[in-house]
């Protein structure tokens, strides 16, 4: 368990660069000037660490259910083996893309898009922290499937608690560059930003082989039927 928190942790780090771009509009919407913007980033990022913290409690209590009906099956770690592959693909199609190969991207649902240009209406004239609040809570209705394929690794992690921890090491990876924005700075930049999504795509797809291999399963965590 140890290895894949300090690879979430570092792919996290390398990959904050597509979070900027990503939610950086959200970001520097919470800033409300120098005096709030320490106040308000933190409190968007607050929102969300408790966002990302309860879809690794879902997704790993997920992945559970999904390994018991799976050893009634006769297959082992099938959570494990599916997040693995997603991981893969995403990694793969990331570096498609950095390649300057154009490929599909995600789109917000209609619904949830709604809802939230309306909460962002709603809370436009709110102080920065409720605004960073309200809108960090709300960062995983946006369409990103670097979020999400984290989200995969956590259901692989095979209990709710290491899904969630998972989530939350991914949170702390992200946390450097999105403070950043919030308070108006700009990190990662020069030759090394240029070469950050190739290094981030490598880590998913060695993340994704190691979890189908079942390098990360913790000792002793076996479901049983």
């Amino acid at each position: 368990m140890i290895a894949l928190v300090a690879s979430v942790f570092v792919a996290a780090l390398l990959g904050s660069v597509h979070c900027a771009g990503m939610c950086g509009g959200l970001a520097c919407v919470v800033s409300g000037g120098a005096r709030a913007g320490a106040r308000a980033a933190a409190a968007y990022n607050g929102g969300r660490l408790a966002s990302y913290l309860a879809l690794g409690l879902l997704a790993g209590a997920a992945g559970a259910g999904f390994d018991r009906m799976g050893a009634i099956a006769g297959v082992a770690r099938p959570a494990a083996i599916v997040a693995g592959f997603l991981m893969i693909v995403w990694g793969g199609a990331s570096a498609i893309a950095a390649a300057g190969v154009r490929m599909p991207s995600l789109r917000t649902p209609a619904r949830a898009g709604a809802v939230l240009a309306s909460i962002m209406r709603s809370v436009r004239e709110r102080p920065a922290t409720q605004r960073g609040l309200v809108l960090g809570v709300l960062t995983p209705l946006l369409p990103c499937g670097w979020l999400y394929a984290f989200v995969a690794t956590a259901a692989a992690a095979g209990t709710p608690l290491r899904g969630a921890l998972v989530m939350v090491t991914f949170w702390a990876g992200t946390v450097p560059m999105m403070a950043s924005l919030g308070l108006g700075l700009q990190l990662a930049a020069g030759p090394l930003r240029r070469r950050l999504p190739a290094l981030t795509s490598a880590t998913l797809v060695v993340i994704g082989l190691l979890t189908i291999t079942g390098k990360f399963v913790a000792h002793g965590h076996a479901p049983s039927p």
